[in-house]
């Protein structure tokens, strides 16, 4: 199979040095992105800013924000590709971004946000994977991105639990399917609960 996976942050700019993100380190994308190379599948990983290594037989291209990902999606998928989408993704960005660096002086007081794209939701693909990195109602908020972005599969994890976080080295999730199937996963290392994904989504897709 051809897999398509998204990993770690975007970064949005209100100017030349200062930028909206969040903590994703990609090692989970990563991880994952490996997995699937080591089960013998053609991987495309489209990575946000990560200092991460490109895992072995696994074609990458680098982005940095929102707009540039989805145009990388779409353009590596296939109909019959796989979409597992790790990456944490800017929901907003600003509206006004300034091509040099702003002076104190300069900086709006409020900073006005726009939409960025949904790539999950827009993405077509034989068989689409979400992630959902929550922090309460976790099986509640992952079911409804599931049922909203229409997905196949979707992996929760509650980022406030220990180990279970942002730049760990391991992860603790659920597994959620349409039909409101669950599977827990206990605390394990990344690399292993990404097999564990593969092997999913093997079975279901």
């Amino acid at each position: 199979m051809r897999f398509v996976i998204t990993a770690g942050p975007t970064r949005e700019y209100l100017d030349a040095v200062r930028f909206l993100s969040n903590p994703s380190t990609g090692k989970m994308g990563f991880a994952v992105a490996e997995a699937a190379a080591r089960a013998g599948h053609e991987v495309v990983l489209v990575a946000g800013p990560v200092q991460l290594k490109t895992p072995p037989k696994v074609v990458r291209i680098d982005v940095t924000s929102a707009r540039e990902m989805m145009q990388a999606v779409k353009e590596s998928l296939t109909p019959d590709s796989v979409l597992v989408a790790t990456a944490a993704v800017a929901d907003f960005r600003p509206k006004a971004q300034a091509k040099r660096k702003l002076h104190k002086t300069e900086m709006p007081r409020t900073i006005e946000l726009t939409p960025n794209p949904d790539i999950l939701a827009r993405a077509k693909s034989r068989f689409k994977v979400g992630f959902a990195a929550e922090t309460d109602d976790l099986i509640k908020s992952a079911a409804s991105k599931c049922a909203r972005k229409h997905l196949d599969m979707i992996v929760a994890n509650d980022v406030t639990r220990p180990g279970a976080g942002f730049a760990t080295d391991t992860n603790e999730a659920t597994f959620l399917f349409p039909d409101g199937h669950e599977e827990r996963q206990p605390l394990m290392a990344k690399k292993r609960l990404a097999r564990k994904i593969i092997e999913r989504i093997s079975q279901w897709s």
